[in-house]
């Protein structure tokens, strides 16, 4: 198990990947984010129906992705930031006590960008999916 702390450069409260159990560095890799209920963003999204934001899914498929980028050593030096999300898909809510399964795949990496693709999964059941645009500064 690769600890995410030790690749990337997010802390708590903005690290949403809690470990990562496959990785090729530069390629793929697969983690996961365990929901307690204890975040914060759940008292006000939604009261009484607790529910992960779309855009939490997304960073949390980025952040992952920027873990099989950053683990490459071509890339350790560099920082990852967003160029864009295509193809956002919502499918499935998820809450508190749930365990989102993530996976990324780079599908083109340069010295400058990337794009890959990515989803999360709630007990085998599709969450979120999303295509990934980053540049690398």
């Amino acid at each position: 198990m690769i600890d995410p702390k030790s690749v990337l450069p997010h802390r708590d409260p903005f690290l949403f990947v809690d470990g990562v159990h496959e990785l090729v560095a530069g390629e793929s890799a697969r983690g996961w984010w365990d929901l307690t209920g204890d975040e914060a963003f759940f008292v006000g999204h939604f009261p009484g129906r607790p529910t992960l934001p779309g855009v939490l899914m997304t960073e949390a498929i980025a952040q992952l992705g920027a873990i099989a980028v950053l683990s490459h050593p071509d890339y350790a030096d560099r920082l990852p930031l967003f160029g864009g999300i295509d193809k956002a898909r919502f499918r499935r809510q998820v809450g508190p006590g749930d365990r989102l399964e993530l996976t990324v795949e780079m599908t083109r990496l340069s010295a400058r960008a990337g794009k890959g693709h990515g989803s999360a999964h709630v007990g085998g059941e599709l969450a979120c999916s999303c295509e990934l645009l980053f540049v690398l500064v």
